[in-house]
């Protein structure tokens, strides 16, 4: 077995690793065979016959979803160098995926304002080849696409909508045909995108930013076959009134900077909904917000109760529930102790058809 496939299926993502729909259906059983301990398993077991190819329509929400994410961290250490040698390596992580009895893989595709695919929008990613704007010659999320379908798992591809950089390292140099580089060499539409928490945010409150990032996702719904679409969970990456305040000074319009804040998401994350159940009825919509709800309110402007209790935003919230049953912070508060957390989420009212996830951090095991 490639132990190091394996790892990055395991691992999934340094923030992100799973998750389970709080509902009462039986999950299914891993296979026995998978050495996901590194005990000398001889390897995954293979399914007796593969699915026929996917149709047109995604797969739509289950009763029960229980999957995987794939993150950058993973990309940093997969061969794209040929077609061949990525589809290999895609064609064993979606066999570990069916193998831990996941239905439902979740794909890393725009992780810095760039794309793992063939954007008319997005510069390809550094990820692919090590500078960003180059690509590899082929298409990778097609490889994702197929191979996760072929194997009858959903695949839904992860967008992070506003983030350009993480820091000055990833990725270390923009390519002349970003989007916000082009942006950012205008005097006219240099506030379009501004410098936060050591990287390089769009500015959600500018109408151009929410349409580019509408754009990216209309390309990949109308493109790709693809089950679902779900953005992590950076909006505003500050509470710094500074971040945004020739913006709010354009179309803040008397309201409060909070209450600007809040709408300038919730309008994005409606507009995507609306766009997305207009091209593909079928294809989902969700977001993995921070576990913690009063952030997700207070400094994210992410109004996560709302989009639970009101039609038409999500398919359904992900929170990342990260704290142990018995976790309490340094002053002994255990408001976030994973039960507690939990009880939080699951009282909120949610609108019908609207789901609510667990996001689970599998690195933290053993953290307590």
């Amino acid at each position: 077995m490639n132990k190091r496939l394996l790892g990055f299926v395991l691992a999934a993502a340094l923030l992100l690793c799973g998750a389970v729909l709080l509902g009462r259906q039986k999950q299914p059983q891993p296979d026995e065979s998978l050495d996901i301990w590194g005990q000398g398993a001889s390897g995954p077991a293979q399914p007796e016959s593969q699915p026929e190819a996917p149709g047109a329509a995604p797969t739509p929400l289950g009763q029960l979803y229980s999957a995987m994410w794939i993150s950058y961290l993973e990309w940093e250490r997969v061969d794209f160098s040929t077609e061949a040698a990525f589809t290999a390596e895609v064609s064993e992580m979606m066999a570990n995926c069916v193998n831990l009895g996941l239905n439902t893989v979740i794909v890393q595709m725009r992780p810095f304002g760039d794309a793992l695919y063939n954007s008319s929008y997005f510069p390809a990613s550094h990820l692919l080849c090590g500078t960003q704007g180059q690509g590899v010659g082929y298409d990778p999320l097609t490889v994702l696409v197929n191979g996760a379908h072929a194997l009858g798992l959903r695949i839904e591809v992860w967008l992070n909508p506003y983030r350009v950089q993480l820091n000055e390292q990833k990725p270390a140099t923009l390519s002349a045909d970003n989007p916000a580089v082009r942006w950012m060499q205008q005097d006219a539409t240099s506030g379009y995108v501004h410098p936060a928490a050591n990287g390089l945010y769009y500015d959600p409150g500018v109408p151009e930013v929410r349409a580019l990032i509408e754009n990216g996702v209309r390309e990949l719904v109308e493109n790709y076959q693809l089950d679902g679409i779900l953005f992590d969970d950076y909006f505003y990456p500050t509470t710094d009134t500074a971040f945004d305040a020739d913006t709010y000074a354009t179309y803040g319009n008397g309201q409060s900077l909070e209450a600007w804040r809040k709408e300038n998401v919730n309008t994005l994350v409606r507009e995507v909904y609306a766009l997305i159940k207009q091209l593909a009825p079928a294809c989902s919509f969700g977001i993995s917000p921070s576990g913690n709800i009063a952030n997700n309110l207070e400094q994210q402007y992410s109004d996560v109760a709302l989009w639970l209790a009101e039609p038409g935003y999500v398919d359904y919230l992900m929170p990342q529930i990260y704290w142990g049953f018995d976790y309490a912070t340094a002053s002994g508060n255990g408001a976030y102790a994973f039960e507690n957390c939990l009880g939080d989420w699951a009282a909120l009212p949610r609108a019908a058809g609207v789901q609510l996830y667990v996001a689970l951090g599998a690195y933290r095991i053993g953290d307590g």
